[in-house]
């Protein structure tokens, strides 16, 4: 298993994340990933929030080793050109190390706020379907078209193509019957955050069970978790407001050997990561950030 960090953009600022960037890299971890929100994700409204993208190319140039992940950006804000020429800006800025993450959206908060519509759970995945479709074309053909209920494609070109060979597109969300079939029909990885791990280990064999009937081998989908570390009730309160009950499963805390055990739950399930999600104002936010041994 190899770890991660998923350092969320709330009430924090780019100069508290390069440090945090730097520090996570000389502690050998393997991940380091941001994520797409327009206000703090944790339900209250809070709009003290740094924007994705451009926390994307900081983390990238701020990096020379680490994986740059997002998890996950969603559909519903970006045109998937407009993410995709990124996507290859990005991966020039980081040497090459850049996995994009993708994902329906679901705070409705900031959805509303902006105007952008927030539509159903069926028409958001609708749109990750399609936008994950175009995103791929367009990272790896010379031109691609597409026609869909959300977007349209006419011999569209991205140039030049990214760095690395092959830039991994991953999955994130654990619904059964919609999105696990889109990660096995056209994603590299899936992430899922804050269940507990005989939760995560269902959804697996559901991924499983996606991929049979798309003809894919299972072992080619790389399979990771967001989990939480609280070390008190406040801890976890501070961090994640009004969704606390919610992400409570997915949430290291106790001992530590309890949270080893835990960790080695996941482990065991099969997942290949282990991304601790931490944000302001957690004291793992700071230099004593370190990885499960």
């Amino acid at each position: 298993m190899r770890f991660g960090v998923h350092t969320g953009l709330q009430n924090t600022s780019i100069a508290e994340l390069q440090g945090l960037w730097h520090r996570i890299e000389e502690l050998d971890f393997d991940w380091i990933s941001i994520w797409d929100h327009f206000y703090a994700a944790d339900g209250t409204g809070d709009p003290h929030c740094l924007e994705a993208v451009v926390s994307h190319a900081a983390l990238a140039a701020s990096t020379s080793r680490v994986r740059c992940g997002s998890l996950v950006y969603s559909a519903g804000y970006r045109h998937p050109a407009v993410l995709a020429n990124a996507a290859v800006t990005l991966d020039q800025l980081s040497g090459g190390r850049v996995t994009l993450g993708l994902g329906g959206g679901w705070s409705k908060i900031e959805y509303d706020a902006y105007g952008v519509p927030f539509g159903t759970a069926a028409s958001r995945l609708r749109m990750l379907d399609e936008s994950i479709q175009c995103v791929r074309g367009l990272l790896t053909q010379d031109s691609t078209d597409f026609s869909g209920e959300y977007f349209a494609l006419a011999g569209a070109r991205c140039e030049p193509k990214p760095v690395q060979e092959h830039l991994p597109i991953w999955v994130g969300g654990g619904g059964e019957k919609v999105t696990l079939r889109i990660v096995a029909e056209h994603a590299d990885g899936w992430n899922v955050p804050f269940i507990a791990p005989d939760a995560w280990a269902h959804k697996s064999a559901v991924l499983d069970t996606h991929c049979e009937r798309a003809g894919r081998d299972p072992s080619t989908v790389e399979r990771t978790v967001n989990v939480g570390m609280a070390s008190s009730e406040d801890d976890l309160r501070a961090q994640f407001g009004n969704i606390s009950e919610l992400v409570r499963p997915g949430v290291l805390t106790g001992s530590t050997q309890e949270m080893i055990d835990r960790v080695g739950a996941y482990r065991d399930a099969g997942a290949s990561y282990l991304i601790l999600a931490m944000r302001a104002p957690s004291i793992a936010m700071g230099s004593s950030a370190s990885p499960p041994t």
